[in-house]
């Protein structure tokens, strides 16, 4: 046998005995310890995977659902709406000829019966309950009794209202709220009686094209206009003499979203009822579309970091439009943000916003003094982190 033979049986078998005694040590039971260890892992896995306890307290979507409720509620009842809602029913159930008027004097008693005592004093009760039973209940749940942690839900923890301006705001809006009862019932008796409206309560009645288009049309359509109206207000010499009435609630709340000058408030009106008058629309989703802007009126306006939910990308966060009131000439539109960005209005991040700024451009942090820097890292960093999507202040 040759050498190099030789040298290779014996690196074969050293080679074969250290994979024996491997398999051997692999085969052999494992001890205590090592028993021991897995167990306790195991528990850990499994105390990781049930350590939330559901039982402990009421879950939290069982809340929000709640008070989703009782806004969406405050909101279509809060201006008289609701009436507007049952007129239209009453129409549709009424299947009586429509009336051939005479003179004016006739025109308007047939058009309007009705209107007082009974529509107009159940738009206000109606109204004056629910603005004041919804918004008080968001009042006393958070700014009252969740008012020792306001980090975890104001837009704004460091800046209260005084109570001063809360009374202010409260009287203002109930002097819109009033404005706005007469309006729906003004409506309200219109259509009951037979007047013109473009709406319409059979579906289908003008294809389906145009039932899947009239919702979104009349939507884009308010919003867009509502945008420039808001932004018109802002010029100096309206906003001095009407809009700054608005902003005089820095720190806004539910109770501030009827809170505006009635010049105001009628222009603003009169683009949410021109739907029902000027092209088809059916009565089931023009009262939807105006429900769900009633509803994010509060939630924009309440300063609680309320966000958008998963299938609502066009609207904004509670925090985008608490930052026009914290910073005025910024983020005109109300429930869509891309007007804003198309028209760079949309807050940025290199620029400064001031009462004193106007026109939605602000002004560019190189042109500023260092106290003006100084005054505006003050204002960002009041603001709640928590209350923008990734829960991450992107102005800082």
């Amino acid at each position: 046998m040759c050498p190099n033979s030789t040298t290779t049986t014996v690196r074969r078998n050293g080679v074969e005995n250290k994979n024996n005694k491997e398999q051997s040590i692999s085969s052999s039971p494992p001890n205590e310890e090592d028993l021991t260890e897995q167990l306790t892992k195991n528990n850990k896995d499994a105390q990781e995977l049930l350590d939330k306890n559901w039982g402990q307290k009421i879950p939290e979507y069982v809340g929000q659902g709640c008070l989703s409720v009782l806004v969406f509620l405050m909101g279509i009842t809060m201006k008289g709406d609701w009436l507007l809602f049952l007129g239209l029913y009453m129409r549709e159930e009424d299947t009586s000829s429509p009336k051939e008027l005479g003179d004016w004097g006739e025109f308007l008693t047939v058009r309007f019966k009705d209107f007082w005592p009974t529509y107009f004093v159940a738009a206000t009760t109606v109204s004056y309950l629910f603005f004041f039973g919804i918004g008080g209940f968001l009042h006393f749940y958070y700014y009252v009794g969740q008012k020792d942690n306001p980090e975890t839900w104001k837009c704004q923890p460091n800046k209260w209202l005084s109570v001063k301006d809360e009374i202010h705001e409260i009287a203002v809006g109930t002097f819109s709220l009033t404005l706005g009862s007469f309006i729906s019932a003004v409506l309200a008796t219109w259509v009951v009686n037979g007047g013109y409206t473009s709406l319409y309560f059979e579906f289908g009645k003008y294809g389906l094209v145009w039932s899947l288009l009239e919702l979104p049309l009349a939507y884009i359509g308010t919003d867009y206009a509502t945008y420039w109206f808001h932004r018109v207000y802002h010029m100096p010499f309206f906003y001095k003499h009407f809009h700054k009435l608005h902003h005089t609630y820095k720190q806004p709340t539910a109770f501030s979203v009827t809170a505006i000058h009635p010049i105001e408030f009628l222009n603003i009106q009169c683009v949410y009822i021109a739907p029902m008058f000027l092209f088809p629309i059916h009565a089931a989703p023009y009262c939807f579309m105006l429900m769900y802007i009633y509803y994010h009126g509060i939630i924009d306006h309440s300063g609680i970091n309320f966000k958008r939910k998963w299938f609502q990308p066009w609207q904004p966060d509670c925090i985008f439009h608490d930052n026009h009131h914290q910073y005025f000439h910024v983020n005109f539109g109300f429930n869509c943000e891309f007007w804003d960005q198309i028209h760079g209005t949309y807050r940025q991040k290199g620029k400064i916003y001031r009462e004193d700024i106007f026109w939605g451009q602000g002004k560019d942090i190189t042109e500023a003094t260092e106290q003006e820097l100084m005054a505006d890292s003050g204002e960002r960093m009041d603001e709640n982190p928590l209350a923008y999507g990734d829960n991450k202040n992107k102005y800082l």
